[in-house]
């Protein structure tokens, strides 16, 4: 049951960091893209900017 959800955190932790990455273009930060993607989870719980940002590099909006 471990292994299982430690593939699944994983996979949610790519994709979300693909899908960040791939809509970098859409958010008001310029700069630190790798860092910025590589710390979503993190930034996304504790940050109010960055949700929002994140929000529209997966939305488009």
């Amino acid at each position: 049951m471990g292994e299982l959800l430690t593939i699944v955190a994983l996979g949610v932790y790519l994709v979300g960091g693909w899908r960040f990455w791939s809509g970098f273009n859409r958010t008001n930060f310029t700069d630190k893209k790798a860092f910025l993607t590589l710390m979503w989870p993190i930034l996304l719980v504790s940050n109010q900017s960055y949700r929002k940002n994140f929000s529209k590099a997966l939305k488009g909006s």
